[in-house]
């Protein structure tokens, strides 16, 4: 994600462009005062029943998904904001670029190369990387480093599931993922703002997580391109740009490997890159959040909210140093 100073940033960067413009509607909803601060509008959160006949959810169906134990209980974020306010460079660095352009991009057929410290390395299509596992949906907070967050209902194969088949060896310390590299569909790449194709990394215990989601939907709908179709990993204690988009690539390595932001800018964005309300951001402080469709922020969660889940795995780490 390319992080603008303050005084560059466009109001309707800040607030979905779909809530900036209905001004109309804000000014009735906050009675003009909350107008005068945003200058837009904010949409009301809605149930979950209420979501799901949401007018712009026109993805295929997804069948067979079964309901995950692993959700949380906040307010859905509307499909039509998920689909529309997005980080996903290799499309552009507005946050509207993706689902502008993502149209170009073909997400089928695919496949995926494993590679490294594993004894089952080769090229496996979406099918027999996707078909063998149970798909379940799980409702996960994505918090992203700009402190702002949305509440999506995912469809996915937990990461350690898929990982396992391709048997990682005693010296798979940790897992890179790549995505695909497409100039010619991905017109953000034809710009050098990063070093592409886009790589990320995960200790292999984080890899192994229960709560390591490797995601092929939203909303009980395939994912649309400019979410990351056809498959996506979501970890949802760490900032959003850990979970990285069209996975081309997984390599089980012994040595941690770089990744794209880390290697752009290593004061800014660590290798771990957990939820820390405790550590700033260089420009900005972490320790408050806007959640998309609400108007006032809230604290942000140590672990975005699942440090029960996963403080365990950095015991003795001081996480200021390891950020």
């Amino acid at each position: 994600m390319l992080i603008k100073r303050p005084d560059d940033i466009q109001p309707s960067e800040i607030t979905p462009r779909s809530v900036f413009r209905d001004r109309r509607r804000f000014m009735r909803d906050t009675a003009g005062l909350a107008a005068a601060m945003l200058g837009g509008t904010l949409l009301g959160s809605r149930t979950a029943s209420a979501l799901a006949t949401d007018k712009d959810a026109r993805g295929p169906r997804i069948e067979g998904v079964v309901e995950s134990s692993y959700r949380v209980d906040d307010e859905l974020t509307p499909y039509s904001d998920i689909t529309s306010y997005n980080n996903f460079y290799e499309f552009g660095t507005d946050k509207r670029d993706p689902a502008l352009y993502g149209g170009d991009f073909t997400p089928r057929p695919w496949t995926v190369k494993v590679l490294g410290e594993c004894e089952k390395p080769g090229e496996y299509d979406y099918e027999d990387v996707v078909k063998p596992h149970r798909l379940e949906e799980r409702i996960y907070r994505l918090r992203c480093v700009e402190a702002w967050s949305m509440v999506i209902p995912w469809v996915g194969i937990p990461l350690a599931d898929v990982l396992r088949r391709f048997a990682p060896t005693s010296r798979a310390r940790y897992v890179a993922f790549r995505t695909v590299f497409r100039p010619d569909e991905m017109r953000g790449q034809h710009r050098p703002i990063l070093d592409w194709p886009y790589v990320e990394g995960l200790r292999i215990d984080e890899a192994m997580h229960p709560l390591s989601l490797l995601t092929v939907g939203l909303y009980g709908e395939v994912l649309p391109n400019q979410n990351g179709a056809p498959i996506r990993l979501v970890v949802p204690w760490k900032y959003g740009f850990k979970s990285i988009k069209s996975i081309a690539a997984i390599e089980f390595t012994e040595k941690q490997p770089p990744t794209s932001w880390n290697r752009a800018a290593p004061r800014e964005y660590g290798f771990y890159s957990n939820v820390n309300p405790e550590v700033s951001h260089p420009r900005w402080s972490q320790r408050r959040e806007r959640r998309i469709g609400e108007l006032f922020k809230r604290d942000t969660l140590m672990f975005n909210g699942y440090a029960d889940q996963v403080a365990d795995l950095y015991a003795g780490m001081d996480l200021k140093a390891s950020y």
